[in-house]
């Protein structure tokens, strides 16, 4: 185990430096950040020297360099737009973000497993081609359309829930969140709902074939044989290895929900990282955009990382150490 750890964090610093290097790469590309900062009343003289001041005619590799340094101690730089440390003003973002992808991924949970498993289970019901016609229609079907039909369908045609905004927010053990009140919970279900959208087809089609698989395994077809009843071979014996690369897949994507809040906080004006990332780009907030992207790389390679080690806790068959016996 600790020979593993070993290799993925070597393996996460190689990952991080490569995030590093292409995020700040592309950032001189998104146009001139002192086009928001001054306007166009400064001269160019002033332009220059301000210029100058800040850094952005130095070459690149002295610049990736200072960013780099600064990088390892956990200053990202400061947000034009904000005029604070940018990975401050993530933070005061990603409360939204984390409580609207918890939400989001309690849905997918309480909803793909128990449709998964029936439509194994029970392939030919109708009710069971049902699940997988809706579950294909889910997966052709974008996660801002599906906002906008929600949004007209449960804020302006029925007006039973908000339409946009985080409403009133409930401080519990130094966490500030909707959670804890009827106002902030109103507000969540539609994002919440639309942000399930883009994974739950595809959960409910993996559960589905890996219970399939498992189903037709020899182990199954013994405790079968041995007279064992149908509901303990099923949830007791195939379930328990079903959710094995689930549990793979479902790590991985919890990540990459962060990333597609995108989408879903625009729609509904969630002030969460998304919004905020879209808000940088609009502003060439350069050091803002490039934290943003090193911030969700870095979630990707720690939710990896947990997931591996869960996958081999779980199941002890897992060699993490890629070694033979």
């Amino acid at each position: 185990m600790f020979s593993f750890l070993v290799k993925r964090l070597y393996q996460a610093v190689i990952v991080m430096f490569v995030i590093s290097l292409v995020a700040f790469a592309i950032q001189d590309n998104l146009g001139d950040p002192l086009r928001e900062l001054v306007g166009q009343s400064v001269s160019e003289a002033q332009r220059q020297a301000m210029r100058d001041e800040l850094g952005l005619n130095d070459p690149f590799l002295v610049k990736y360099t200072r960013f780099l340094s600064a990088a390892v101690q956990g200053d990202l730089g400061t947000s034009y737009f904000f005029k604070r440390p940018a990975v401050d003003v993530i933070l005061d973002k990603l409360v939204a973000t984390l409580e609207l992808v918890f939400v989001a991924t309690l849905i997918i949970i309480a909803l793909s497993i128990p449709l998964g498993v029936y439509s194994a289970i029970h392939p030919k019901r109708w009710f069971s081609k049902l699940i997988m016609a809706g579950s294909s229609v889910g997966i052709s079907i974008p996660v801002f359309l599906t906002a906008i039909m929600l949004m007209y369908i449960f804020s302006i045609q029925l007006g039973w829930l908000p339409s946009y905004g985080r409403g009133d927010t409930t401080r519990l053990l130094g966490w500030e969140s909707g959670l804890f009140n009827l106002d902030g919970l109103r507000h969540l279900v539609l994002p919440s709902i639309a942000l399930a959208s883009i994974m739950l087809p595809l959960f409910i089609r993996l559960v589905r074939a890996e219970m399939l698989e498992v189903l037709s395994s020899e182990y199954i077809k013994f405790a079968k044989a041995k007279g064992l009843a149908m509901n303990k071979i099923y949830f007791q014996h195939a379930l328990r290895n079903t959710l094995l690369p689930v549990l793979t897949v479902g790590g991985v994507q919890i990540g990459t929900m962060v990333a597609y809040t995108i989408l879903t906080e625009t729609v509904f004006q969630w002030p969460g990282t998304g919004l905020l990332f879209l808000e940088a780009i609009n502003r060439v907030d350069t050091p803002l955009i490039t934290a943003y992207v090193i911030f969700v790389g870095l979630l990707f390679v720690v939710t990896n990382t947990i997931v591996d080690l869960l996958y081999g806790l779980i199941n002890p068959t897992v060699n993490l150490t890629g070694k033979g016996a």
